[in-house]
């Protein structure tokens, strides 16, 4: 975390353009993940989030101060959840329907940080630059979605573990029998304080980084498939 600050304020018009780029990236992350969610309920029946002005994209309707800081300084965060009513959803789809609108967040942020590396990819094979301007916006574009990338795959994962307010506590909901749920349940209130706990251990942190890697290096497997790359 402090290394982070140090560069961002300490390396000059450098740090404010990563600043930036973070900021960004961020903004665009938590947005997708939020909408995901409220999209997939919609097309299940749900129009709760739409009716509350959260079937968007903008980031003032779905940032959390504290989960946005997180994503900022440790790669790792969340939003302000999207409300779903599992009740308005078709007949016969009400846990099917939680599992899905639960990942569909996650799955957004792994597709946004795939087509991000892709990008990359494809102008690292057939964009070049002609001149010291070109090179530097070239540069920045590359560093932006180098930060989506590692960013989102983060978000994904993080949000994966079944710890309230993320998005695996409600797919345990929907698959573990109710009484072991509504025990587990009993200390909702804590998952905020569970969660910076967990993101201030190191054993956390490094397995998180594993997971995400492991997913990086199954996604440029995946591009290096491609004929034209």
């Amino acid at each position: 975390m402090i290394s982070r600050l140090q560069y961002w304020f300490g390396n000059g018009w450098i740090g404010i353009v990563s600043l930036l780029i973070s900021a960004f990236c961020v903004f665009l992350s938590l947005s997708v993940h939020e909408f995901a969610h409220g999209y997939a309920a919609h097309k299940l029946g749900d129009d709760t989030a739409k009716s509350m002005g959260r079937l968007n994209l903008s980031p003032s309707s779905h940032l959390d101060p504290i989960g946005a800081i997180c994503l900022f300084l440790f790669g790792f965060g969340w939003a302000k959840p999207v409300p779903i009513n599992p009740g308005n959803f078709k007949v016969g789809k009400r846990k099917s329907g939680m599992v899905i609108t639960s990942i569909a967040g996650p799955i957004s942020n792994l597709l946004l940080a795939f087509i991000a590396l892709l990008i990359m990819r494809i102008i690292e094979a057939f964009f070049f630059a002609s001149s010291q301007f070109s090179a530097m916006i070239f540069s920045v574009l590359l560093i932006l979605l180098s930060v989506l990338m590692e960013m989102n795959i983060g978000l994904a994962i993080f949000n994966l573990l079944p710890v309230p307010p993320l998005d695996g506590s409600k797919i345990l909901n929907a698959v573990l029998p109710a009484r072991l749920y509504f025990k587990i349940m009993q200390y909702e209130q804590y998952g905020f304080i569970i969660l910076i706990l967990l993101l201030n251990l190191p054993v956390f942190s490094n397995l998180l980084g594993f997971l995400s890697n492991a997913v990086f290096v199954f996604y440029n497997w995946v591009i290096g498939l491609i004929p034209f790359l």
